[in-house]
């Protein structure tokens, strides 16, 4: 891992650059050679991410659901929560398990993701992880990633424009659009 550099300027990320990101990941886990019988993507920011991949590779996707960005409106980190659940359509968690989120920003998230299938999924034989941006100050190093990103930057991505708007002010929107 490269040491920790100051924070760069806010990287703000377009739709097509968010595709574009996650067909290279894709690229770079094909060009691996490795092979994977299932992806668990990680809820919320890896949902996009494992099932576009989940497409491409057609393969089952698994959801697990963590949180840990609550705080001031999303941008500290607090406790780390894991739902104690894994949704599948086909079957159990095993067999070789390419984890996906969209980023690894300090790695607490991905560290206790990675205990917590060893302590509870024992039928997953080999877990590799993959992620489209990794941060310079983060704890663990994906084994896959589309960006490395030393200055360790806030990432704003194209679907956080939901994150503030509610029904009634996309009602009054697109009323007006429509007009």
């Amino acid at each position: 891992m490269e040491p920790s550099a100051p924070a760069a300027p806010d990287l703000w990320v377009s739709w097509n650059d968010y595709h574009g990101l996650i067909e290279e990941l894709a690229l770079r886990v094909h060009q691996s050679g490795w092979r994977f019988d299932q992806i668990l993507c990680l809820a919320r920011g890896g949902m996009r991410v494992g099932d576009v991949l989940s497409r491409i590779f057609e393969v089952p996707l698994g959801i697990l659901a963590t949180s840990s960005y609550r705080d001031a409106a999303g941008t500290q980190q607090g406790a780390l929560d894991i739902a104690r659940f894994i949704t599948l359509t086909q079957g159990e968690l095993g067999g070789r398990v390419l984890l996906v989120d969209d980023m690894i920003d300090t790695g607490t998230t991905f560290r206790g993701v990675l205990q917590h299938v060893r302590d509870h999924y024992p039928r997953v034989r080999e877990l590799r992880s993959a992620v489209l941006w990794w941060k310079g100050h983060a704890v663990i190093e994906p084994d896959f990633h589309a960006r490395y990103l030393p200055h360790n930057p806030w990432i704003h991505q194209p679907f956080e424009v939901y994150d503030g708007l509610r029904p009634q002010q996309l009602e009054a929107r697109l009323r007006h659009d429509s007009s």
